[in-house]
């Protein structure tokens, strides 16, 4: 058989990256959980009709197929998840019964998304989501306790070597009551194709308004003002309120807004940033909306996004709204690892070899790993009897940083140092015990 060819999008780390990707998740992980969300994990594919019904996201989603289906079976009605928001709005409509409210959940799931690959953007990714979902409604305080919550997270990724975080934030109503103050009835369209204003720049936006919607140059000009206006304090208010523009909606959106910069102020000053350029192209937002840069890695775009959503999940009687954000986990990896700016000290967990120094003695060689796996020191046996020489070599090339010899001794092979040791009492340094995963 030829060697095969990789298939681009869709990546694999090599045993180092992955114990990169595993420190990773389990700090997300551990910060999710210390905020009391619970661990949810939905299917991997949702219907065509759910995975359509919001927002024009068709041409992103893989189709799945049976090979043998049966004559008349229905095909192309099933598809993989491209988020992992709507699997979990169809998920609290199946479970609601089985829930307490507000219910709030982390998911930590593969997505497939039918994109063009390139640095930062694949066709199978980690995502890690948090949301918290009400009964009929749900409190805006929330909007900014899921801002906090991530920020946390990715803050805690900073001891692994990730560069820090800024969440940029807007607020869909103050987009909308904007728009529909100039007159305008599709605010949606204009949401769109300001969405695209970091991808193409203000002056093909302003030509998509003008030529594509039909706006009036002028209003268009004050939707690019509107986008540029940025800033880590409630002064955007008065900002906006400069344009000229009037609407109720307007007013409710700035409001939302601003509580939600003056409360991450208090906790996290200059962290989180009202951006007015934040649009969301998915139309299921409702409110808050987030998207986070990473520092040093702007080309990048967002890593982490999300937003409020009141209508998502409903089942006809009872509304589900709820707020969440998501981070590409993959997103970063991919670029961190790739370009060597995080590494793992070793590409196993073993810590310790066991020398066998001859056939014979394999079973005396287990016993020992045995006891020090009992205490939680990660242990494998030569896999041949060899020479000793031969033998340090091999956990050298492991990145296996102490041999085992006999019953009672036990070398250092980095500094060389040896000495006598009981696999009942022995312990590694802090820093063996495990790989750690450090900046490049």
């Amino acid at each position: 058989m030829s060697r095969p060819k990789p298939l681009s999008g869709f990546p694999e780390f090599l045993p180092a990256g992955r114990i990169v990707e595993q420190a990773v998740l389990d700090s997300l992980r551990s910060t999710f959980e210390l905020h009391g969300f619970a661990s949810v994990e939905t299917r991997a594919v949702e219907t065509m009709e759910s995975l359509t019904r919001k927002g024009e996201i068709t041409k992103e989603v893989y189709v799945v197929r049976r090979l043998h289906a049966a004559e008349g079976e229905a095909s192309d009605d099933l598809g993989l998840h491209f988020d992992l928001t709507v699997p979990f709005a169809r998920y609290v409509l199946e479970t609601s019964g089985h829930l307490a409210f507000p219910f709030r959940r982390y998911q930590i799931q593969k997505v497939w998304r039918g994109e063009r690959p390139q640095e930062g953007r694949y066709r199978e990714f980690v995502q890690a989501d948090i949301d918290i979902v009400g009964e009929g409604s749900l409190a805006e305080h929330h909007d900014v306790e899921v801002a906090l919550v991530m920020l946390e997270a990715l803050e805690g990724l900073r001891a692994l070597g990730v560069p820090p975080v800024t969440i940029h934030v807007n607020n869909r109503k103050l987009a909308e009551g904007f728009y529909r103050g100039l007159g305008v009835d599709d605010h949606l369209a204009v949401l769109q194709r300001v969405d695209k204003l970091d991808k193409i720049g203000p002056d093909a936006v302003r030509g998509l308004l003008v030529d594509e919607l039909g706006m009036a140059p002028e209003s268009a000009d004050k939707c690019l003002a509107l986008a540029t206006i940025t800033s880590a304090d409630a002064s955007f208010v008065d900002a906006v309120r400069a344009l000229g523009v009037r609407n109720d909606l307007l007013d409710e959106g700035l409001e939302a807004l601003a509580s939600v910069v003056r409360a991450a102020a208090k906790v996290a000053p200059g962290r989180v940033v009202a951006d007015l350029k934040i649009a969301r192209g998915l139309d299921y937002y409702t409110g808050t909306v987030y998207e986070t840069e990473l520092e040093g890695y702007a080309k990048l775009g967002s890593i982490c996004s999300g937003g409020r959503y009141d209508s998502l999940a409903t089942d006809g009687k009872t509304t589900y709204p709820g707020v969440g954000i998501s981070v590409g986990v993959t997103r970063i990896l991919g670029v961190l690892i790739g370009r060597g700016k995080l590494v793992a000290s070793r590409s196993v967990p073993t810590c310790v070899l066991v020398a066998v120094d001859s056939e014979d003695t394999r079973d005396a060689a287990m016993a020992v790993a045995s006891r020090l796996r009992s205490r939680g020191i990660a242990t494998e046996v030569a896999p041949k009897a060899d020479k000793y020489g031969r033998q340090i070599r091999y956990a050298e090339r492991r990145g296996i940083p102490f041999v085992w010899f006999g019953e009672g001794s036990v070398k250092d092979i980095r500094s060389g140092d040896q000495s006598d040791a009981d696999p009942d009492t022995w312990t590694p340094p802090a820093s063996d015990l495990r790989p750690t995963v450090s900046a490049g």
